[in-house]
């Protein structure tokens, strides 16, 4: 067990530890088209986060005219440019697959409010 924790470490690329579920989030992921490589950007909530090192994952979720739009991407997946954090969300639950039934304000998560120091 301990070759495969070796293996895993040096391929752990992506820490992003302050993504949680709940959070609004700007994931900008690595496109190749043919010889071309471009970034594009794909903003939702993290509905679910899931599995732990090198097969972690997380699902984000948007609506996109009207259709709701999952990705699951692992978190360490070397197409991942970089994720930005908008807003972090007020939540009770680790999995938040009841968004996918509301639609509107219902579909909203509060904004967690800053500690003050």
């Amino acid at each position: 067990m301990d070759i495969i924790k070796a293996v895993e470490q040096d391929n752990l690329r992506n820490a992003y530890s302050e993504v949680d579920v709940g959070d609004y989030v700007k994931m900008y992921l690595r496109i190749k088209e043919g010889a071309r490589e471009r970034v594009q950007l794909f903003e939702g909530y993290v509905i679910a986060r899931k599995g732990s090192g090198l097969s972690e994952t997380i699902k984000v979720r948007r609506l996109s005219y009207g259709v709701g739009v999952e990705r699951t991407l692992p978190v360490h997946s070397p197409n991942i440019d970089r994720i930005e954090v908008v807003r972090k969300g007020k939540i009770r639950r680790a999995k938040l697959y009841y968004l996918r039934d509301r639609v509107g304000k219902a579909a909203k998560i509060t904004e967690k409010l800053a500690k003050r120091s």
